[in-house]
């Protein structure tokens, strides 16, 4: 026959090699030894394929296996450090394991996020994974009818979907009762991501129980809430210097985006020296190793990505064996990067 450079089929195969269709599948399978093949017959069949470079259809194995082998994953930012982190953890595991991970994101908007899902779900993935973008429980409840569902860093009270999540509230509660109770503070700022997510309702719980412990009573204009962009974290603390006429003494920011708007207001506005004075404390949820390398200290709330991402894939083989999954709550670790 005349072989063009268009893909070869498993019928191109068979008829190069002088087998039927069958044999030359059980072959490139890995089941010739099932059916007592000759080693020279699939010696054959094998040099032949590997020459055309032939390529099995994984979307008719998958009909065929009811599984792809593939896992969506849906996140709110690319830039985010701590997704980025969970993510590069999360498919090293996957391709190691012969799973695929592919990977959208949301921007942290519900249209997006149902468009990424709505792509994921033509692609047949086995188990899709998304951090969500809202609380409305009536889109998740119809998506989990079509595919396996996990939800990574947030979750939906009432939904009956798994989650990985980290347990914020202690350790912030901690942090913030440390800080007040070290530099004796009259007054500590909050600034949040949308107040309707469940890390911003967590985070926020255990910023209020860790004044309640240190006794510094809470004024409520001391909470703002945006989003978790870092813009809206230059935008949130210009807002707190307008309004008092100065820098505030402590502030808490609930994500490491947030305070890079914080330090770059800072920074345009020459109040860098402010932090090696102390006389502005910041702390922050999320860490980054940039962190280390600054001449002053700022307090921070670590994730342990690497375990999350390990607790995911954990979830991800129960629920490919049909095993039941629960929600898993991962600690994390205070970072003191002074004495106090």
């Amino acid at each position: 026959m005349s072989v063009n450079k268009k893909r070869l089929t498993l019928s191109d195969i068979a008829e190069l090699s002088g087998v039927s269709k069958t044999t030359a599948s059980m072959i490139l399978n890995g089941r010739s030894s099932d059916f007592r093949i000759k080693p020279e017959t699939c010696q054959k069949v094998k040099e032949i394929a590997e020459k055309y470079g032939y390529r099995a259809n994984v979307y008719a194995k998958a009909l065929q296996a009811q599984r792809t082998n593939v896992i969506g994953l849906v996140i709110p930012d690319f830039t985010n450090y701590g997704f980025a982190l969970t993510s590069k953890a999360l498919e090293r595991l996957c391709r190691d394991n012969g799973l695929q991970l592919v990977i959208a994101c949301s921007d942290d908007n519900p249209e997006l996020e149902k468009k990424a899902i709505e792509q994921l779900l033509d692609r047949r993935v086995d188990i899709l994974i998304t951090a969500p973008t809202h609380n409305d429980p009536s889109y998740y409840h119809n998506v989990v009818q079509y595919t396996q569902m996990l939800h990574l860093d947030r979750y939906i009270s009432g939904l009956n979907i798994p989650s990985i999540t980290s347990n914020d509230t202690q350790s912030i509660g901690v942090l913030v009762e440390n800080i007040v109770r070290a530099y004796q503070p009259k007054e500590f700022f909050y600034l949040g991501g949308q107040l309707a997510l469940s890390p911003s309702q967590n985070r926020l719980k255990g910023f209020r129980e860790g004044l309640e412990q240190s006794h510094l009573a809470l004024q409520e204009d001391w909470i703002l809430h945006q989003d978790y962009q870092p813009e809206s974290g230059y935008q949130m603390f210009s807002q707190i210097v307008e309004k008092l006429g100065r820098l505030p003494e402590a502030v808490f920011t609930a994500s490491f985006t947030l305070l890079e708007g914080v330090m770059r207001y800072l920074s345009e506005h020459n109040q860098m020296d402010k932090l090696l004075t102390q006389e502005l404390h910041l702390a922050t949820f999320d860490d980054h190793h940039l962190l280390n390398a600054l001449p002053f200290h700022i307090h921070s709330i670590k994730q342990e990505h690497q375990q999350i991402a390990e607790q995911t894939f954990a979830l991800i083989q129960q629920k490919l064996a049909d095993k039941a999954v629960e929600s898993v709550k991962v600690d994390c670790e205070i970072l003191w990067r002074k004495s106090i």
